[in-house]
């Protein structure tokens, strides 16, 4: 039987996080595979796969933040944001300076409300709002919250730079690359993205899709590692198996692993007022 787990693919340009998933699910057969927040076609990297039982828990796993390096170049911007789109404005030289383009970002760190770019998977009424766009319809994409923590810039060769960016799930490197431009007054697009991390899950432990196998999942175990564990009796695995709760340690409410004498994560709880609730139970056979 597959293991259940995650397995952290290194993304290769070209392909979309779907296609990934598709090609897991050819080579590790007869198991559910999903993925870990989505990356564009460009952008190589980190990819978190769940497979088995580790996909009733994503839930759990994909809102951390991401991390990413990649390159922008000012002078002119595209209607995807990024190289592989169409310009959307003519061609101007960049003259300021590395100090002016430090300032603007300033405007793009902490909390703030961003437009996500109309040719993204971003939903309107349901509907991905790139299929609007690649029928001409211009659709008002409502814009998000999002946090950038960390906007460095790793290199500065005009009109390309650089840059380290550390933010929450959710924000689009391509959106922060054009209105970066826009508040420059020339332009920018996106010319190249990785992702280094995303939550718990890092490059070092990434594999390339084609050595990807079955060895290379991080055990079911051996996630959420940083939670509260809670490790219960023989008998009250029963009690969690059918969704019932059983006492726990006194403390503030929070997420916690259950875990068995043997140390296998046997469903999600929550401690409140002394008792641990079964909120995902994972020792279905349902699932493999």
């Amino acid at each position: 039987m597959t293991r259940s787990g995650v397995l952290i693919i290194d993304k290769p340009e070209g392909m979309t996080s779907h296609d990934v998933v598709n090609r897991i699910r050819l080579r590790i057969k007869d198991t559910k595979v999903g993925h870990l927040g989505t990356l564009d076609p460009m952008a190589t990297g980190v990819l978190p796969l769940c497979l088995g039982k580790a996909t009733r828990i994503s839930q759990f796993l994909e809102g951390s933040p991401k991390e990413y390096i990649g390159e922008v170049r000012l002078g002119f911007s595209t209607d995807t944001y990024d190289r592989e789109g169409e310009p959307t404005s003519d061609e101007m030289t960049f003259e300021g300076s590395l100090e002016e383009i430090r300032i603007a970002i300033q405007a793009f760190t902490g909390e703030f409300d961003q437009v996500p770019p109309t040719f993204s998977a971003k939903k309107i009424g349901g509907v991905p709002s790139y299929k609007f766009a690649r029928r001409g319809r211009a659709i008002a994409t409502p814009g998000v919250t999002v946090r950038v923590d960390r906007f460095d810039i790793t290199r500065f060769e005009p009109p390309f730079f650089g840059f380290r960016i550390s933010c929450s799930p959710g924000t689009y490197v391509r959106s922060l690359a054009h209105d970066l431009g826009q508040a420059l007054g020339c332009g920018g697009h996106l010319t190249v993205l990785r992702r280094t991390r995303s939550g718990w899950f890092t490059e070092d432990r990434a594999v390339p899709l084609g050595e990807a196998d079955e060895e290379n999942i991080i055990p079911l175990d051996e996630l959420l590692e940083a939670w509260l564990k809670i490790e219960i009796s023989e008998d009250e695995e029963t009690r969690i198996a059918h969704g019932n709760p059983v006492p726990g340690p006194p403390g503030s409410k929070q997420f916690a692993r259950i875990l068995n004498k043997r140390g296998e994560f046997l469903a999600v709880g929550f401690l409140e007022n002394g008792w641990v609730h079964p909120r995902v139970v994972l020792t279905s056979n349902t699932l493999k």
